[in-house]
């Protein structure tokens, strides 16, 4: 059972916090180190922790955070509307 202050703390995490704290597992088999590196390069590729590492380097004011999160938005959205000019032809 979460106290008040628990559950208000909890509250105001954000999701990559929460799941920051997961950890990641990667299973070697036959001794194959390498193999298991490439696979945990690619689970830490897909959930942006080299993206993320990269931006906390150093400290970003939140107007630039604003700015650099508006870009991306509206970049996913021209991508997603040249996919569908593809697909749909409109």
């Amino acid at each position: 059972m979460l106290t008040q202050r628990e559950a208000a703390t909890r509250g105001r995490m954000r999701f990559n916090q929460l799941r920051r704290d997961a950890a990641v597992q990667v299973l070697v088999r036959d001794n194959n180190v390498d193999q298991a590196l490439r696979v945990l390069k690619k689970k830490m590729q897909r959930e942006g922790v080299f993206r993320e590492m990269k931006l906390r380097r150093a400290y970003e004011k939140p107007s630039e955070r604003r700015a650099r999160e508006q870009a991306e938005a509206v970049r996913r959205y021209r991508k997603l509307l040249r996919k569908r000019m593809e697909r749909e032809g409109y």
